[in-house]
C-alpha cells in the first residue's frame, strides 16, 4: 500500500503506556468483566428463574431478548476491534470516500439479515443454528458442508479481530503480540463458559456503551488541540498534505473526493465480504433466535442503520486527523511519517488518538479495542459452541443427547474454538499476514456460502445437488481467481502481492457470485419443491415443563396486556409474521439502494472535490449520527426494558424471585413452536432490558 513518501527505517513508536497497563487491561479487566458477568447470571437465575444448565437458556436465551438489547447486541455484533482500526486505515488510504465504504458494505446486510432473521422464526421457530436448517431441508452431507463455511468464516472472522488488536495493544504498551493473542480470550472465556449468549448479550450492552461514550470523547477532543481549532481548519491542514503528497487513484489526488479507484474496489471488496461474514455467520442466526419474534426486524434494522455511523464518522475525523497532524510535532512518529507496516497494522487510529489526547487517547484506544475484541469474540465463541454442541455432538456422537450433556459440550466448545483461533492468528502473524492482508481477502473464504444459504431460507426449489456443490465450487473460484489474479498482476504468489487491491477484489466478487449460476443451473435439472411445513417435524428445542420454574405476578400482569400473537397456534400468527417479513424486505432493499448506491454512485461519477463547507457538513452529520447510535446502543435497551428492570431490583429487595403466580412455565420448545401461551411471558423475564 504505497500512500506517501515514507521513510522506512523506523516501523513504530516507543509505546506511550507501560508494559504491565497491557496485561492490566487484557487480564485483570478481562477477569473483572467476566466476573461482573457471572455475577448478573446469578442474580437473574434468583430473581427471574433463568437457568444458564439449560439448553435453551444457554444458547437462545428462551428466545425472548427484547428490541432494545437486540439492537444493541447488533452493533456490538459489528463494532469489531477492525471496524475502528481498519475505517481509519482505508480513510488515510484512500480519502473521505474510505471510510464511508467500510460503513455502506456493514449496514445494508446487517439489515437484510432482518429479513432472514423473520424467515426463520417463521418457518423454523425452534432453530438453535443455521445448520440444524440445513441439516433438515438437506441431510447429512450438506449439512457437513455447511458446516466446514461456518466454521472457516468463524475462524478467519476472529483472527482478523485479534490480527488488528493485539497490533494495536503491542504499539500502546509494548506488550507480546503473541501474549495479547493468546489472553485476550480468557475473560470471554470465562463469562461466556458460564452466562452463554444472556452473558454476551449483556456484556455486550456494557462494552458497546463503553466504547461509544469514548469514540464520541475523541468527536470533541479533536477540535480542542490547538493545531486543529475546528472543521474549518482541520479541512485546510488535510488539504495542504494531500496537496503535497496526492493519494494515488483520486480525482485530483485529494482527500476530499469520493471520486477514488481505490476506494471503490474498496468498496466492492466490503460489501461482498460483510454478506458472507453476515450470513455465514452462526452467530448473527442465535442472536436472530434468541430474540422475541417482534424484537427481530426492528432490532436488525435499527441496529444496522445506526451502526453505519461508527466506521463513517470514527474514520472520518481520525483519517483527517492524522493527514492534517502528520506533519506536526504532536505527531507521534515525527518527523518522520508512518511506515506502511505500521498502516497497514491498523495503527493509524492509536496515533491519531494519542496526538489529539496524548496517553489519555492512548489507554481509550487500548479500552476500545480491548471492549471490541471481547465483544465480537464472545458472539463467534458461542456461536462455535452451538456448532460443536447442536451440529456435532448432538447429530452425530449421541442422538439422545441430555440438556446436561449438550451443555457439557457447549463448555468444551468455548475452551476449545478460544485455543484454536488464539493458535491460527498466531501462525497468520509468523507468516507476515496483518490487519489488511485479512481486512482485504477474507471475502474469498466467507463469500461462496452467501446465495445457496439464503436460497436455503428463502428458496423452495433449490436442490440438494445445489446446495452442496455450489458453494464448494464458488470457494475453489473464488481462490483460483485470488491467486491466479496476484501472479497475473504482479507476478508471483506470495503474501504482498495475495493482500493487494485488485487480486482481493476479483476472488471476492467470484466467490460470491459464481454459486449463484452454479446452484441455479444444478437446480433446474431436479428441483426440489420443498415443503417449508417439514421443518416443524423435528423437535429441536429442549425443555419439559415440569423442570421450569414458574412464572412471576409480574409476568403474568404483562402477558395479559399482550396483545401480539407470540405463538403459532394463534390464528393471527401468520399474517403476522408475513407483515414483518413484508416490512423486513422493504427495509433491506431501501438501505442497500441508499447507502450503496443513490448516496455514493452519483458522488463518484460527479467527480466532486469536497468545499470546506461541503466537508463540514458532511463531518457533522456523521458525527451528530455517531452520538444518535450512542443513544440507540445505550438508552435505548434501558428505556425499553424500565419495568423489567424495575422488577428484578424489587425482587432483590424482597430477597428473591417475584411472588410467583399460578402455573408453570411452558417449556421452550412449545414457546417457540406451537404453544398458546404468549411468548412475552417468557421475553419479560428472560431478560432485564426488554419491551413494554
Amino acid at each position: 500500500m504505497d500512500l506517501i513518501k515514507r521513510d522506512e527505517s523506523a516501523t513504530s513508536i516507543t509505546p506511550p503506556l507501560p508494559e504491565a497497563g497491557g496485561y492490566v487491561v487484557v487480564v485483570v479487566i478481562g477477569l473483572i468483566f467476566a466476573s461482573a458477568m457471572v455475577f448478573v447470571t446469578k442474580i437473574l437465575k434468583k430473581t427471574t428463574g433463568e437457568d444458564n444448565s439449560k439448553t435453551e437458556m444457554f444458547i437462545t436465551a428462551n428466545r425472548s431478548v427484547g428490541r432494545g438489547l437486540t439492537a444493541s447486541a447488533v452493533i456490538s455484533s459489528w463494532l469489531w476491534s477492525t471496524a475502528m482500526l481498519g475505517s481509519s486505515l482505508v480513510g488515510y488510504a484512500y480519502g473521505v470516500s474510505g471510510p464511508f465504504w467500510f460503513a455502506a458494505g456493514c449496514s445494508p446486510m446487517i439489515v437484510f439479515f432482518s429479513l432472514l432473521g423473520i424467515s426463520c422464526k417463521l418457518k423454523i421457530p425452534e432453530a438453535h443454528t443455521l445448520l440444524e436448517i440445513v441439516r433438515i431441508r438437506y441431510g447429512t452431507v450438506a449439512h457437513l458442508v455447511f458446516m466446514f463455511l461456518c466454521l472457516v468464516n468463524n475462524l478467519f472472522a476472529v483472527a482478523n479481530m485479534l490480527l488488528g488488536a493485539s497490533a494495536a495493544i503491542t504499539a500502546l504498551t509494548g506488550m507480546h503480540v503473541i501474549a495479547a493473542t493468546f489472553l485476550l480470550p480468557i475473560g470471554v472465556v470465562v463469562y461466556t463458559f458460564v452466562g452463554g449468549i444472556k452473558a454476551t448479550f449483556l456484556t455486550d450492552y456494557i462494552h458497546t456503551f463503553t466504547i461509544l461514550i469514548i469514540l464520541c470523547f475523541f468527536t470533541a477532543k479533536a477540535f480542542t488541540v490547538p493545531e486543529i481549532g475546528s472543521i474549518g481548519n482541520l479541512y485546510d491542514l488535510v488539504t495542504a498534505a494531500s496537496a503535497r503528497t496526492p493519494i494515488s487513484g483520486n480525482h485530483h489526488g485529494t482527500y476530499m473526493t469520493m471520486t477514488s479507484k481505490s476506494g471503490i474496489f474498496f468498496g466492492i471488496i466490503h460489501v461482498t465480504t460483510n454478506f458472507g461474514l453476515v450470513i455465514m455467520d452462526t452467530g448473527f442466526f442465535v442472536k436472530a433466535f434468541a430474540a422475541s419474534p417482534r424484537a427481530v426486524v426492528p432490532g436488525y434494522v435499527i441496529g444496522g442503520i445506526t451502526y453505519f455511523a461508527i466506521p463513517w464518522a470514527l474514520g472520518t475525523l481520525m483519517s483527517s486527523v492524522a493527514w492534517g497532524l502528520q506533519d506536526q510535532p504532536i505527531w507521534p512518529t515525527y518527523p518522520r511519517a508512518m511506515s506502511s507496516q505500521e498502516v497497514s497494522s491498523g495503527l493509524v487510529l492509536p496515533y491519531a488518538a494519542i496526538a489529539i489526547a496524548g496517553k489519555g487517547g492512548a489507554i481509550a484506544v487500548l479500552l476500545i479495542t480491548f471492549m471490541a475484541v471481547t465483544s465480537t469474540l464472545s458472539a463467534q465463541i458461542i456461536a462455535v459452541s452451538s456448532i460443536i454442541s447442536f451440529d456435532i455432538y448432538r447429530c452425530y456422537v449421541n442422538k439422545n443427547a441430555t440438556d446436561r450433556d449438550v451443555i457439557r459440550w457447549s463448555h468444551y466448545g468455548v475452551i476449545i474454538f478460544a485455543i484454536i483461533a488464539a493458535g491460527f492468528s498466531t501462525m497468520l502473524h509468523y507468516v507476515g499476514v496483518d490487519l489488511s492482508w485479512t481486512l482485504y481477502m477474507l471475502g474469498v473464504v466467507t463469500c461462496p456460502g452467501i446465495f445457496p444459504t439464503v436460497f436455503t431460507i428463502l428458496w423452495r426449489q433449490q436442490s440438494k445437488p445445489a446446495a452442496i456443490i455450489a458453494p464448494l465450487l464458488g470457494m475453489a473460484t473464488g481462490i483460483s481467481v485470488w491467486l491466479g489474479s496476484a501472479s497475473a498482476l504482479y507476478g508471483n504468489v506470495s503474501i504482498k502481492s495475495t493482500g493487494e487491491l485488485l487480486p482481493c477484489m476479483y476472488g471476492c466478487l467470484a466467490s460470491t457470485f459464481s454459486p449463484l449460476p452454479y446452484s441455479i443451473i444444478i437446480t433446474l435439472f431436479k428441483p426440489q419443491n420443498f415443503d417449508w411445513n417439514d421443518f416443524l417435524t423435528e423437535k429441536l428445542a429442549f425443555g419439559d415443563s415440569s423442570d421450569s420454574p414458574p412464572t412471576s405476578s409480574i409476568v403474568d400482569e404483562i402477558a395479559d396486556t399482550e396483545k401480539e400473537p407470540t405463538s403459532r397456534s394463534d390464528p393471527r400468527w401468520l399474517p403476522y409474521m408475513r407483515r414483518w417479513t413484508t416490512i423486513a424486505a422493504i427495509w433491506s432493499a431501501a438501505t442497500f439502494l441508499g447507502h450503496f448506491v443513490l448516496w455514493p454512485l452519483p458522488m463518484y461519477a460527479a467527480k466532486y472535490t469536497f468545499s470546506k463547507t461541503f466537508y463540514s457538513a458532511w463531518l457533522v452529520i456523521s458525527i451528530i449520527w455517531l452520538w444518535g447510535t450512542l443513544f440507540v446502543a445505550g438508552f435505548y435497551p434501558l428505556i425499553d426494558g424500565r419495568n423489567q428492570i424495575l422488577s428484578i431490583i424489587k425482587s432483590l429487595r424482597k430477597g428473591g424471585r417475584a411472588k410467583e403466580g399460578q402455573g408453570g412455565r411452558k417449556s421452550e420448545g412449545e414457546i417457540s413452536g406451537t404453544s398458546s401461551i404468549p411468548e412475552s411471558v417468557v421475553a419479560s423475564v428472560s431478560i432485564p432490558f426488554q419491551e413494554k
